[in-house]
């Protein structure tokens, strides 16, 4: 019977380590630690090192990398990045991906892809007060040169591109080292 309690005993402290343990994770993902893609995005790094542990976005990190911008959104920013999912890419037309993607193709990628950048730290409240005193649009001009316009449906951010296309941020304010994702449904693409 001694022994009985004694296992006994030592699940309940091992149940007891095991939550206190959780506790203390948890604790470490409060406050600004978001979960995107099923990776916690922690503040403390940046957006790139934050970006790759992501499983929705292997796309964006390939074209980051492919475009030469790694450094740059190393860099110390601030930067506002509209990242779009994997499953945005996949809206775009078929062999889209794979043609910007290859070498002779990289000015086109790091267009479109700075087309998603905002110099500065916006976060959707901010966002959202510039599209308030736009009467209901806020133009923003982006890295790539290009304006793109934010506007609300409900309560949901979308942005403009150039041609009309819409894009909806789905997840907010994921806060970076050097800056602040917003994650996006639609890839948004400037004049080509």
């Amino acid at each position: 019977m001694k022994i009985f309690k004694m296992y006994q005993l030592a699940a309940l402290a091992v149940l007891v380590l095991s939550a206190s343990s959780l506790t203390g994770q948890q604790a470490k993902m409060d406050g600004n630690t978001k979960m995107v893609g099923g990776a916690a995005m922690y503040p403390s790094k940046d957006i790139v090192s934050n970006a790759v542990n992501s499983k929705d976005h292997t796309t964006l990190v390939a074209a980051v990398k492919a475009a030469g911008l790694v450094e740059t959104l190393q860099g110390d920013g601030p930067f506002t990045v509209f990242a779009p999912t994997n499953k945005a890419f996949e809206k775009l037309p078929e062999g889209t991906v794979s043609s910007l993607l290859e070498p002779q193709n990289k000015p086109t990628l790091q267009a479109v892809l700075t087309y998603h950048v905002l110099a500065g730290k916006y976060s959707a409240s901010d966002i959202v007060e510039a599209i308030k005193k736009g009467n209901g649009k806020a133009t923003f001009s982006t890295v790539n040169g290009a304006m793109i316009t934010a506007m609300l449906k409900g309560k949901k951010v979308q942005l403009k591109d150039v041609s009309g296309n819409i894009s909806t941020v789905s997840i907010s304010d994921v806060n970076q080292s050097n800056g602040v994702i917003h994650v996006v449904d639609t890839v948004v693409l400037p004049v080509m």
